[in-house]
């Protein structure tokens, strides 16, 4: 009977692969994961050779799809986008570069105020209570933006 297991070196390159089928991942993301299966160190680096080569497994892509996602849906700006590449295993000096060249694509005040809009319809800052003010003004650094930032689109 024949086995339809890959072969042990050819493993971790087909589990990635599948992986990669799905959606991009990060080089360190996809470390962490063949290193999970309990792959051996080798196994593991021969598979993300194989597979930046074969152009399957970038970073650089990775990063700019995620940051234009992130921005596009109003997720994650600023500080918070930096601090989710960061997590996410992209190297700092590329998500510096990355940050620069999609940050300059969009005016921060206008993505806020389109934020704002969309999460809270209505809302006018001078009219309302001190803890509606905190949560907001806390939901919006949460999201990315500065204190700076929001204080000037809030006050108007």
């Amino acid at each position: 009977m024949r086995s339809t297991e890959p072969t042990a070196p050819d493993f971790s390159y087909q589990y990635a692969l599948r992986l990669l089928t799905g959606r991009d991942y990060s080089v360190a993301r996809i470390r962490t994961k063949l290193a999970a299966r309990c792959v051996s160190e080798s196994e593991v680096e021969a598979a993300i050779f194989r597979l930046q080569n074969e152009g399957w497994l970038d970073d650089r892509r990775y990063a700019e799809r995620f940051a234009e996602s992130a921005l596009a849906s109003g997720r994650f700006f600023g500080l918070r986008l930096r601090q989710e590449m960061r997590r996410r295993g992209v190297p700092v000096e590329l998500i510096d570069e990355i940050l620069k060249q999609a940050t300059s694509e969009y005016d921060e005040l206008d993505e806020l105020r389109t934020v704002l809009e969309r999460r809270y319809p209505g809302f006018d800052f001078s009219a309302a209570a001190e803890k509606e003010k905190r949560r907001v003004i806390s939901w919006l650094q949460r999201h990315g933006f500065g204190v700076s930032a929001i204080m000037r689109v809030l006050r108007g």
